[in-house]
């Protein structure tokens, strides 16, 4: 049976259909019906349609979400398409299609992609990391997502950001909130915004994390010091990871892991913070980019 994945996101729902050899034999991509639920379970159901009708069989059906069900009543929980939250997506969907179902974050999605046949492949242990918008990750042992019994595994970007002490780091970069009430969260300040308030309170104009990272390739300054402390607070963070998980690999994707130098000096970097004598784990880039999303929605 051919495996085809949903990537429901908050502007477009991109489907794909992948042959055993995880190659793909359909893709469509159509915008996302904002803020309309039933519209949306329509829209799925017509991409799942259309391509069974090309395929000329039924097809395996994974959904990669912006959010996840919760483990205690089924219904969609931290969507940042907000007209998912609180809605049974799962039972929905596979009653309108007459057959299961299989829904993960996207995070997870990214980090079995990358595990399968990515960047992990091979690996027993992946720890797949985006660090855009916002900072997610998931994590994937012998190809096979770990969800947890509160469906947040690899949800490192609300931990509280490691080494704020550290003399590199300016004190008055503390106390700053996160939407999800805390103050000091990973994502604050290894995401893509979170960089660029970095840059703002060091004296600079505000700009796009890309716009940062093109100055201090160009040898601004300013902007080299501000990757230079990204890069120690992202080994800081991913430190923490190893610490807790030691996986064999960490795949990094999203907007900020097209910085090149993040492969090198990462590694250079952690070891001062893992409790070891040696770090054996690899830092690669995803292999897939923004498509293991919906790669990993079809390998589920």
């Amino acid at each position: 049976m051919i495996r085809l994945g949903i990537d429901l996101g908050g502007t477009k729902i991109e489907a794909v259909a992948l042959s055993a050899a995880g190659e793909y034999i359909f893709q469509r991509r159509v915008e996302t019906p904002q803020g309309d639920y039933q519209q949306t379970i329509e829209v799925i159901a017509g991409l799942v349609e259309a391509a069974e009708q090309l395929l000329g069989e039924t097809c395996r059906v994974g959904v990669g979400t912006p959010g996840s069900p919760s483990r205690q009543t089924g219904l969609m929980k931290n969507c940042n398409s907000t007209c998912l939250n609180g809605m049974s997506l799962q039972q929905d969907l596979a009653s309108r299609l007459q057959r299961s179902v299989q829904i993960a974050n996207d995070a997870n999605c990214f980090a079995l992609s990358e595990a399968i046949d990515g960047a992990g492949q091979g690996a027993a242990v992946v720890f797949g990391v985006i660090i855009g918008t916002g900072v997610g990750g998931g994590l994937v042992v012998n190809q096979q997502p770990v969800i947890g019994p509160n469906h947040i595994a690899g949800e490192w970007g609300h931990n509280l950001m490691p080494g704020l002490g550290d003399e590199s780091v300016p004190a008055r970069f503390t106390g700053r909130s996160c939407y999800c009430g805390r103050q000091d969260c990973v994502e604050t300040y290894l995401s893509g915004p979170g960089l660029a308030r970095s840059y703002q309170e060091l004296g600079g104009n505000p700009l796009p994390a890309e716009a940062i990272v093109e100055r201090a390739l160009k040898g601004e300054l300013l902007g080299r010091k501000v990757v230079a402390l990204y890069q120690r607070q992202l080994a800081y963070g991913l430190a923490q990871v190893i610490n807790t998980v030691d996986p064999d690999v960490i795949v990094l994707g999203g907007g900020l892991s097209n910085i090149k130098s993040l492969y090198e000096e990462i590694p250079r970097l952690w070891s001062a913070y893992v409790f070891s004598d040696e770090v054996n784990t690899q830092l690669k880039p995803a292999r897939y980019g923004d498509a293991s999303g919906v790669r990993g929605a079809a390998w589920l």
